[in-house]
């Protein structure tokens, strides 16, 4: 059993850093994830973390850039418009296949919008978000627990990979405080050797160079046909996703982060009810559960995906249900929460629809 504590979502994840042997952290303040930064300059120093405040985002990125090409667990931690700022830096980074944590505390949109919790940045997340062919392993919690936990499993994932890692939270969750538990983790037992580290060419030891620019079109192509085949891999190897009242699920509700959990509140209320609702919450964004949401479009009568946005994850869920059944979107946005009684209204018109009825699309 490991260590519990009451803790702020934000505060928690800063604390998994530490513990996860995060060398350098480098950021800037931005509402709702501030605390991550005030949290690391106190505590982060003392355990043999250098935590600096950089000048801006743009900095930010590239400092983490040279600290992970140096060799060290670096990672940042922005919100949305920060993040927006990182893009050039995160293709550099993905290029040059550095390994790296990155953390948006996702707030509303478009533009500076507001400080309140959104779902609006999953395209950005998970189409590569800056210039070029390159994906980012993305992973969604739905708790305070998961914030924490994922920053071992980031950092893990990063390294195995040599790719960056995002973590995709919102302002709800950064701000709530929940019960959580620290595992024990040592940062040995998972170090892994990166004998192409710029880490001084002293010694006789030969020269490295780590860069994103290659002039040849030959050797970008070369290189683009080698990403891609590690991102296939993860595609393989790292899906992750939780099934909720699934096996015999008449309306599926797919939904990631915290309409998650609002969803699976509305799938106990439909249940009540007499309808078989289940939940698929995917927990990894790149990789996407894509098959597991095939199989089980075969067997259900609809799909209802409920996002805090405009209607993001929903294209890939239509992607993945191929047209075997109708597929509905439910949001909320500009920082409003969907409620679970919302979400059960929409269960229900599904529930006493024709099996053929056309999807609309619902818009509060």
């Amino acid at each position: 059993m490991g260590e519990l504590q009451l803790m702020k979502g934000n505060e928690a994840l800063a604390e998994a850093a530490i513990r996860a042997g995060c060398k350098g952290y480098f950021g800037y303040p931005i509402t709702p994830q501030s605390e991550i930064l005030e949290y690391l300059s106190e505590h982060g120093p003392p355990r043999g973390m250098t935590v600096l405040q950089a000048e801006s985002e743009v900095a930010s990125i590239n400092m983490v850039y040279g600290a992970a090409g140096a060799g060290a667990r670096a990672m940042t931690s922005s919100s949305s418009p920060g993040i927006s700022l990182m893009q050039e830096g995160l293709s550099y980074i993905a290029c040059a296949e550095l390994p790296c944590l990155i953390v948006n505390v996702n707030r509303g949109g478009p533009g500076l919008g507001t400080i309140q919790p959104s779902q609006g940045d999953y395209f950005q997340s998970t189409k590569g978000g800056g210039h070029g062919d390159y994906r980012l392993i993305v992973l969604a919690p739905s708790s305070v627990q998961e914030m924490a936990s994922f920053v071992f499993e980031g950092f893990d994932l990063a390294d195995r990979y040599r790719n960056p890692v995002l973590i995709l939270a919102d302002g709800a969750l950064g701000q709530m405080m929940e019960k959580v538990t620290f595992p024990a983790y040592d940062p040995e037992e998972h170090r892994i050797l990166k004998p192409w580290a710029t880490d001084g060419a002293r010694d006789g030891k030969e020269r490295r160079i780590i860069t994103s620019l290659h002039i040849q079109p030959e050797k970008m192509e070369e290189l683009n046909l080698r990403l891609e085949a590690k991102y296939n891999l993860i595609r393989e190897q790292e899906v992750r996703f939780e099934l909720v009242e699934a096996a015999d699920a008449d309306i599926l509700i797919v939904a990631y982060g915290l309409s998650a959990r609002i969803a699976h509140r509305a799938v106990d209320l439909a249940r009540e009810r007499g309808i078989n609702a289940g939940l698929l919450r995917p927990i990894s964004l790149f990789p996407f559960p894509t098959e597991a949401i095939r199989a089980l479009a075969e067997r259900v009568r609809g799909v209802l995906v409920v996002e805090m946005n405009a209607g993001q994850m929903v294209e890939d869920v239509r992607l993945a249900v191929e047209g075997a059944v109708p597929v509905r979107w439910f949001g909320r946005m500009g920082g409003i929460v969907p409620s679970p009684d919302e979400v059960l209204q929409v269960i229900e018109q599904m529930d006493g629809a024709p099996q053929e009825t056309v999807a609309e699309e619902v818009y509060q």
